[in-house]
């Protein structure tokens, strides 16, 4: 508590000094999802898909022996009533996935603004109903087996992304410190999200201690990285829409905030087991001496550190899949393939996040058993002292009993089988 108080405090005084107050300032970014006038996006069912003459198109072409361009065209049921709508489908989407009867889309009407071509064009699939199922089904199954722990773990995310979403985001867009509000971020949800999911008791704070101490090791790498493996961010166009719209936003600085909270998740898992797993150690064998302890849970924390590593290593494997197939068609070296715009921030943020989880794992491990041995002396000094004087050794036990002793034994012998003689 001496340390965790403090931390606690600190990072409350953080993120009031650093809260957003809801002035954007200079950042200006267009949103694809904002209609001109008269324009609007509607949703509906599709009913049949065909390749047929591309209404984009409109009546000149395929007129005076010129051939019409073809394209995939979803005859689709407005959710608002009314007659079928010819919605013009983008290549992308026809080769990619493309769309069949029973769909449901979302689609541009520009019916209000024209008069000629293609007045109707796909714009994104509905995804609504799969998605809520999935995330009923993952809420059903971690219920299940973790029970209201599991509850707790649900709830405590929704707050994480509830930081997430009024302080961390809001903060970078009006320019504030991106390492300060990563790292207040992080603490707060930390603390917020272990002790809700795991009650406050010892082994999570030692587990949050753990996490903090990875989170500043992350932090610490991460800021050095950005600046020093020019991580610009310019490999992603979402990035570039933020470069050319941003004021007081720091791109840098955003890379190096992402870089921090991509490795919250795995720490968490990582101290929180190892700090339980020390715990249970100990209730199994309680006078193991601290040596010990700490070297067999260390034999636990390593296997975890190796299967993790592994698990941060695939999954941003998985999320750069597109970019891996696209470095391996470009037929470069790999060394130059790894150190590219497309690949280094996903390279960097492998290495902080793993060198981090590493770190973490030690000292958790050592702080969990100078807790446990330290409460358990603790417990040790108040049960009630020995009577009389411990026998030496081979000195039998009932000789070595103070006066009296062993007319009380004897008379309890008596007294629990009248009539047999003691011996």
């Amino acid at each position: 508590m001496a340390v965790l108080v403090p931390l606690a405090g600190l990072t409350v005084l953080a993120m009031v000094l650093l809260w957003p107050t809801g002035d954007r300032g200079a950042v200006q970014v267009g949103s694809p999802y904002t209609a001109a006038p008269g324009v609007t996006f509607d949703t509906g069912t599709v009913k049949m898909a065909r390749m047929e003459d591309c209404p984009s198109a409109g009546p000149a072409q395929g007129s005076g022996g010129v051939a019409a361009r073809q394209c995939l065209v979803a005859h689709t049921q407005p959710d608002r009533g009314g007659a079928e709508v010819p919605v013009e489908v983008t290549p992308e989407i026809a080769k990619s996935h493309g769309v069949k009867a029973g769909d449901r889309i979302r689609y541009l009407n520009l019916s209000g603004v024209t008069s000629t071509g293609s007045v109707y064009m796909f714009t994104d699939f509905v995804r609504t109903v799969p998605m809520v199922l999935l995330a009923l089904l993952y809420a059903v199954v971690v219920i299940a087996v973790a029970r209201w722990r599991g509850l707790r773990a649900i709830v405590g995310l929704g707050g994480a992304y509830a930081v997430l979403a009024v302080f961390v985001l809001p903060a970078l867009v009006e320019g504030r410190p991106a390492l300060p509000v990563a790292l207040a971020g992080s603490a707060a949800i930390t603390f917020g999200v272990l002790y809700f999911a795991h009650g406050f008791s010892a082994r999570t704070s030692t587990a949050l201690l753990g996490t903090l101490f990875g989170l500043g090791a992350i932090a610490a790498l991460a800021d050095w990285a950005t600046g020093a493996a020019f991580l610009t961010g310019t490999g992603d166009e979402n990035t570039y829409q933020l470069i050319n719209g941003a004021g007081r936003l720091s791109v840098s600085g955003m890379i190096t905030c992402g870089l921090v909270i991509s490795g919250l998740g795995v720490l968490n898992d990582v101290t929180v087991t190892q700090s339980s797993a020390v715990w249970e150690l100990h209730e199994l064998a309680p006078h193991t001496s601290a040596r010990s302890l700490f070297a067999s849970a260390m034999r636990i924390g390593r296997d975890h550190i190796a299967s993790t590593v592994y698990t941060i290593a695939f999954a941003y494997a998985g999320a750069a899949l597109p970019v891996l197939i696209l470095v391996m068609l470009y037929d470069q070296p790999l060394l130059d393939a790894l150190t590219s715009g497309q690949l280094a921030e996903e390279v960097v943020r492998t290495l902080a996040g793993s060198i981090g989880l590493v770190l973490a794992v030690p000292v958790t491990t050592a702080v969990a058993v100078l807790i446990v041995k330290a409460s358990t002396r603790a417990k040790d000094d108040w049960l009630p002292p020995a009577q009389g004087p411990r026998p030496a050794a081979g000195e039998d036990r009932e000789a070595a009993a103070p006066a009296g002793v062993h007319e009380r034994r004897r008379g309890h012998r008596e007294a629990e089988a009248p009539g047999v003689p003691a011996r």
